[in-house]
Formats: C-alpha cells, structure tokens, sequence
C-alpha cells in the first residue's frame, strides 16, 4: 500500500506504469481498487495514479474533510506532493465532480478531462440517492457481475457522511454551468442505463463547448469501466492519445471506436 501523509492524516494511492501522468478519482461506492483495470489499459503508455478521496478505502476519515471544497484542495495536495505538473485527469461520479471543479480552478495544469457520470442535469441527488448505507448504494448501482467484486467489496469501507455532505454540497453547485465555460479538452461518458445519474441532452443550448464531447454508452448503468471495459479502455486511450489541445468532438463510437473521422 502506497500513502502520502496531507495535513498529518493518511492519503492512499496506488500507481501503474510510467509515462505522461494521469489520475483516476472514484466516485461514491468503492475506492481506487475498480480502477486497476483502466490503470493495466494505460500504464503502457501513462503513468496512471488512483488515489481514495477523504472517507472513503484506506484514505482517513475525517468529517470536517469531507465537502467538495476539500476534496478538490486533497488533489491538489496530492499533485504537488507527489510533484504532478500538467496532468490528464479522469473521474467518476463524485470523482468527476472533483476533478470538474479542480479543473475549472486548475486549467492551466489539466491538460484535459474524462468525466464519467457526471450529473450535469440535476442538482436532486440527495433525493434521487436516497437514505442509505454505502453497501445498500453498492447494491444498486452495481449490475451484479464478476467485474463489480472490487467495488461492491469496498463499498463498506466509505464513511455514510463523506457521501451525504458531497450530495448536500451538490445543491449550491451548478454543475452544467461550470462544464460548459471549461476551456480544457472534455470527454464526457454517461451510460444509459444509470439508475442514479440521468443522462441529460447537451446537444443544443449551446451546452458543450468546442472543446468538449459527449458519449453515451446504451448498454452501461453507473459504471460504464466495468460495464463495457473494453470499448471504455479503447476510448480513453483514443483520447488520450489526442495532441494536447486538440477538441475530442471527433471521436465517435461506431461498430468499434474510431480515432477520428476522416
């Protein structure tokens, strides 16, 4: 196990690979560990790190961390810890929401950003979760299949508080509006089959900016990594591989994922 000690209390993370580097943020159930197979796709060519956000895997628990504010400062503490300059950053859920907001504040150092399942649409989520325990949150939003082991069994480990004050925050944030004045390179992934985050239409309003993509997964709930790993792993590595600044509006998902459209 690999941790770094910010403001005297324990962060874990863990690290994969050499090359330009690259951080994966969980979202509400689990920990770094459902990443290990996007870090594998990548660390052929990236050095990809996970690290577990306040509350949650092997990171400490400690409630006055808990809110979004602090939990986008506990990146950037880890980014110069661990002396990450320009970074590519991928999140999920509560992760994408972190990394959104870093790179709103951050620009200059996110080279770009995957987010996945973020909820753009609604700002209801402390509804539309509900009242329930971390492995109860587990057993719904996971589709019951081998791939889903690592975060069903890390599930237990989040505090019940770091995922209530993350959804409470939600409310004063316009999500939608911080996605769409974002200058950096943006793919955004939602599966369809999301029980949780509802897939919203960014495709008039003038919602995505030239910068930014927009890829629906149909066959994918909450996890679109577990669900569909093969097609996400290519997309990422699709997008990644893109020069720095190049907009992804070009990807497309075809009968297999093509680099570009010619």
């Amino acid at each position: 196990m690999s941790a770094i000690i910010i403001d005297n209390k324990i962060v874990h993370y863990e690290v994969l690979g050499r090359g330009k580097p690259i951080i994966l943020l969980h979202g509400w159930v689990g920990s770094w560990r459902y990443w290990i197979p996007t870090m594998q796709a990548a660390s052929t060519s990236y050095r990809a790190y996970a690290l577990d956000l306040w509350g949650f895997g092997e990171t400490a628990k400690e409630p006055t961390n808990y809110s979004l504010e602090h939990q986008t400062e506990l990146l950037d503490q880890f980014m110069n810890s661990m002396g990450i300059g320009k970074v590519a950053l991928i999140g999920h859920g509560l992760g994408a929401i972190v990394a959104l907001l870093y790179a709103a504040k951050h620009d200059f150092v996110v080279d770009r950003i995957m987010n996945v399942c973020l909820p753009v649409k609604e700002n209801n989520l402390v509804e539309r979760f509900g009242s329930t325990t971390p492995s109860e949150l587990a057993n719904r939003l996971l589709e019951h299949t081998p791939g889903d082991d690592a975060a069903r069994s890390e599930a237990p480990k989040a505090d019940e508080e770091a995922i209530k004050t993350s959804l409470e925050d939600l409310k004063s944030i316009n999500l939608r509006d911080i996605s769409r004045k974002l200058s950096t390179a943006s793919l955004l992934v939602h599966g369809q089959k999301d029980p949780v985050i509802e897939v919203p239409d960014l495709s008039s309003n003038g919602d995505l900016s030239n910068m930014t993509h927009h890829i629906i997964f149909d066959e994918s709930g909450h996890f679109p990594m577990l669900d569909q790993p093969s097609k996400f792993h290519r997309l990422m590595n699709d997008f990644l591989d893109l020069a720095s600044g190049e907009s992804p509006q070009r990807l497309q998902l075809k009968d297999e994922w093509k680099r570009r459209v010619r």
